[in-house]
């Protein structure tokens, strides 16, 4: 299976990973806070459609690693975004409304499915603004999610910052041909 993010149209990136199990494992790694926040953000999330989101993206505590100086101050202070929950199927999916500052929000969706002991988790990111956005966006979805998995292994996790500069000169040579804005 190809870790790399696939385009599946305008606007929208796709990965899918297979997952050290159970079914139940994965989804409190995608649902409750605590774990969660060991490989993306930890906040709350209201368990319904319509349900608030608070996810508060502090990379100091999912990576040791020294960010770009860009990054310092979120990486340190953290960023709390706000989005809401859009569909909420116990064990099989959730999605909601991306924290973001763009007029329109964006969108992920989290899938997940029973392989025997493994679990598919598919992650789709729609609704992103531009070839740009799409670009940031997958280099974060492919680094976050490898951490995942390396929680769910048992592993340390990989490199995050250290990472990041390559994705995202890779998924601009990958999504270059696309249209800067979506149609």
């Amino acid at each position: 299976m190809n870790e790399h993010g696939v385009v599946l149209e305008s606007g929208a990136v796709r990965f899918e990973r297979i997952l050290p199990g159970p079914l139940e494992r994965v989804w409190a790694y995608i649902t409750e806070s605590g774990k969660r926040g060991t490989w993306l953000a930890s906040g709350e999330i209201e368990p319904r459609v319509g349900g608030k989101v608070a996810l508060l993206f502090k990379h100091s505590e999912i990576t040791d690693e020294a960010p770009p100086e860009r990054y310092r101050e979120a990486h340190e202070k953290g960023w709390l975004g706000h989005g809401a929950v859009t569909r909420y199927e116990p064990l099989r999916a959730i999605a909601f409304t991306w924290p973001g500052e763009a007029p329109t929000k964006s969108e992920v969706t989290f899938e997940l499915t029973p392989e025997g002991e493994r679990v598919r988790l598919v992650v789709t990111h729609r609704k992103l603004a531009d070839r740009t956005e799409m670009t940031s966006v997958s280099g974060g979805w492919h680094l976050h999610l490898g951490i995942l998995e390396d929680r769910l292994a048992g592993a340390a996790p990989r490199g995050f910052w250290s990472r990041l500069g390559g994705l995202e000169t890779e998924y601009a040579a990958r999504y270059a041909d696309l249209p800067q804005s979506p149609a």
